[in-house]
């Protein structure tokens, strides 16, 4: 936030499947939203708590999203918890969306959102649900061993713009308590690190999953990561849809609730789930201006819709 802010901030929190966002509006991206400032934001303890920040930025407004201002009216400016810049989340564009449906800047049906990795179409469904075209997946062959506790499992691997490797186990509970990063070798299949899901079958087409996110631990939800499961899974039942040009549907149980993911026979990849836009509110901007070392209250006041 930049020191001439003095008006309260305002800020909604929503969730898609419990990956949870801090919401951000700021249309003519007049905010200055330093690492920092994003970190204490997303703080579970101290701030308003988050898995990440969504700044709403028009992409006109927004040097990185200018040149899809043509495709995309909207630029969801993805921070990860630590004040960190991220290309994408899937969950978090299904909240973007939600949001720009609630403040009223789009309707049900198809809207394009403006992200680093490109513009991604969505589809906010009258039922609630939101769909996204997520790209299509890479399979590299490089694959790597998965190990737990003594347990050791093949794993397949999958790019879906992030580096994924796909276990299936017998008992979700075999992935351990996933407060640290299971091995995995050789290594160079992934040398910038890996997301690492855990499989099991929970019936036809219908599989639940665990996933250690690389740089963080377990988390409720990875958007990415159901692509990646339903992908693997696809291949190891047999079903490559290029090659038998029908679309193929997995549900995805994850902790915080279920995705369906859809391939289709041209590798385009569709998750669908639900986003919920939870609370709303303003921020003193003093409490920011304070620092952690010297905040003495929230500075937070929550505003019911």
């Amino acid at each position: 936030m930049t020191s001439t802010q003095t008006s309260p901030l305002r800020f909604l929190k929503g969730h898609g499947t419990e990956n949870d966002f801090v919401i951000v509006p700021d249309a003519e991206n007049a905010l200055d939203l330093p690492p920092a400032t994003v970190a204490r934001l997303c703080d579970r303890r101290a701030g308003i708590g988050g898995d990440g920040l969504l700044h709403v930025v028009r992409s006109a407004a927004h040097p990185e999203a200018r040149h899809l201002a043509g495709e995309a009216e909207w630029f969801m400016d993805y921070r990860n918890a630590d004040g960190s810049v991220a290309e994408m989340c899937g969950n978090g564009v299904r909240v973007f969306a939600r949001y720009l449906e609630h403040a009223g800047h789009v309707t049900a049906g198809e809207v394009a959102v403006a992200t680093r990795g490109g513009t991604k179409h969505v589809h906010l469904d009258k039922d609630g649900s939101v769909t996204v075209a997520m790209g299509r997946a890479v399979l590299p062959e490089a694959a790597a061993t998965i190990t737990v506790d003594g347990r050791s499992w093949p794993a397949r691997n999958v790019n879906m713009g992030n580096p994924h490797a796909v276990a299936f186990v017998e008992d979700l509970d075999h992935a351990g308590t996933l407060f640290t990063e299971p091995a995995y070798a050789p290594a160079s299949v992934y040398p910038d690190g890996v997301n690492i899901e855990f499989v099991v079958d929970r019936g036809p087409r219908h599989v639940a999953m665990r996933v250690h996110e690389r740089g963080a631990a377990e988390t409720r939800s990875c958007g990415t990561g159901a692509c990646a499961v339903a992908v693997a899974t696809a291949r190891r039942d047999g079903a490559d849809p290029a090659g038998t040009g029908t679309p193929v549907t997995y549900t995805v149980d994850v902790l915080g609730g279920t995705l369906v993911i859809t391939e289709h026979p041209d590798g385009r990849i569709d998750m669908t789930g639900p986003a919920v836009i939870v609370a709303e509110g303003t921020l003193d901007p003093a409490w920011l201006a304070e620092g952690p070392e010297n905040a003495a209250g929230t500075g937070i006041e929550t505003v019911s819709d």
